[in-house]
């Protein structure tokens, strides 16, 4: 049985421990999927920041500053012999400087006369216009659309130059704190790339996204994904598996718990019957012996052999209700149970009954002192209380050398009376005093050859606490100890 209880014991360990790691598995995968949640709604952010940007860019207008732009857009397309196709873009921007061709030199809007005046001019400035042509590569483009695309950017960026505080400004409006960059790059991109957060900690992703792939322009938006907003956010899915994860391992710990405490039930009701048996048949092969002895004319003949045979047979008859009683009495549920029959008498008259009817064992030497006030009177259960004491002297007698001192002391106190019995006994560890009122519970006890069954104390306790009262012990290995019990009264 111990080995399948350790066999438990290391299961359920081994058991707790998987148990915890896969939560925390669990947990860290759920916080990697909000993390990659926050990433994907932010880079759709940034995407729409950009079209917006990039649509307020187009629809500016270089009216204000009294010029005009034109710009044509041509692709050539060819496929050659190895069956590779390749794509040709133009762009081609005249930049017509309206102030020049108008005279005019303060810094003011156009009115609309002096516009349909400069578009009547147009034609015959030719020397005042500024031509670009740029030509580029764009075999490498996805597709035509995206190629198209890039003509219309370049055109953009020409009349309306990209600028990170345009971009910034917009996410912002949604919230977004992000590092932005414009870069140069070695080679065209033509699409947005976004690299992604490779650390739980601290994770960033950055978004590369080109303005003018025609000239290799790009914008560089990194963002830091905030740990203790994911955590906030994860905050009622955290407490959940943190709760149910301690209720889990508390059951787990609970069953093995009980299984422990069944065991070593298993082993006290072992030991207790064990017990049990080898101190009922010292009071019944007396009875058997004194017996026997009846049948004997001769011996019935002789008195002091009758009055021998007769006290024994009456301290056994003593010895076995006395038994019978304890285990009468442990086998209630609550102290409640336990009938009372209360009446007042005098202490001190009860502790001399309580001497006279120990039984002295031969090898020690008893002295009894007893203090208790002659005029002490108390309302309890005599039996009980009787009996209360008669365990504890029958204990300090029990446990001890061959020169015994008892000593029972009692005094009124307020709101009850206090009663103490004091032995010169082998003592109790401090590490024991806790559990000597358990029911079985013997202690170093159970190694000597001490006969009892471990209910002594526990029944000590029982009928005190069926009084209403308390007992406590003060105790010295080597010295004694000192059972003190308050009644109310």
């Amino acid at each position: 049985m111990e080995k399948r209880i350790k066999t438990l014991y290391i299961l359920s360990i081994a058991a707790i421990l998987a148990f915890l790691v896969m939560q925390v598995y669990w947990l860290f995968g759920r916080y990697e999927y909000s993390i990659s949640e926050y990433e994907n709604n932010s880079v759709e952010v940034i995407s729409n920041a950009i079209t917006e940007y990039n649509n307020e860019r187009a629809k500016h207008s270089a009216v204000k500053k009294i010029s005009r732009t034109q710009s044509s857009y041509q692709m050539n397309t060819d496929v050659d012999s190895a069956g590779n196709r390749h794509r040709i873009v133009t762009v081609t921007t005249k930049e017509i400087d309206g102030r020049k061709i108008l005279g005019i030199t303060e810094e003011r809007d156009i009115t609309p006369e002096e516009k349909r005046k400069l578009q009547e001019l147009v034609l015959d400035s030719l020397d005042m216009v500024d031509t670009r042509i740029a030509t580029v590569d764009a075999s490498s483009a996805p597709s035509d659309g995206i190629a198209w695309n890039a003509m219309r950017n370049f055109d953009h960026e020409i009349q309306s130059p990209f600028t990170t505080v345009g971009i910034d400004t917009l996410l912002r409006r949604s919230n977004l704190n992000a590092e932005i960059t414009l870069i140069l790059q070695d080679s065209v991109t033509w699409e947005p790339v976004t690299i992604r957060h490779t650390s739980a900690i601290s994770p960033r992703f950055k978004v590369i996204t080109p303005y003018s792939e025609l000239e290799k322009k790009a914008v560089v938006i990194e963002c830091e994904i905030p740990s203790s907003e994911i955590l906030r956010n994860m905050g009622w899915t955290l407490a959940l598996a943190v709760v149910l994860s301690l209720f889990l391992i508390l059951c787990l710990v609970w069953q093995v718990n009980t299984i422990s405490r069944l065991t070593r039930l298993d082993k006290m009701r072992n030991s207790f019957i064990t017990t049990m048996i080898h101190e009922l048949k010292r009071p019944i092969s007396t009875l058997k012996m004194c017996v026997s002895g009846i049948d004997n004319e001769k011996l019935m003949k002789d008195d002091r052999l009758r009055h021998e045979l007769t006290g024994e047979t009456r301290i056994a008859l003593d010895n076995l209700s006395a038994y019978f009683s304890k285990l009468r009495d442990i086998t209630f549920n609550n102290v409640e149970q336990i009938p009372l029959n209360v009446s007042s008498f005098n202490l001190a008259a009860l502790v001399d009954s309580v001497i006279k009817s120990i039984s002295l064992p031969s090898a020690k030497e008893v002295v009894f002192e007893n203090n208790v006030p002659d005029s002490l009177e108390v309302s309890a259960d005599r039996s009980h209380l009787m009996n209360i004491l008669t365990n504890l002297i029958e204990n300090g007698i029990k446990y001890s050398g061959e020169e015994v001192v008892i000593k029972i002391c009692a005094e009124a106190i307020s709101g009850g009376i206090r009663i103490s019995v004091e032995d010169n006994g082998d003592g109790i560890a401090s590490s024991e005093q806790s559990k000597i009122f358990n029911r079985f519970y013997r202690g170093k006890a159970s190694t000597s050859d001490i006969p009892g069954m471990g209910l002594g104390l526990a029944y000590v306790k029982l009928l005190t606490d069926a009084h209403g009262g308390e007992i406590s012990v003060e105790s010295t290995e080597g010295v004694g100890s000192t059972f003190t019990i308050k009644l109310p009264q």
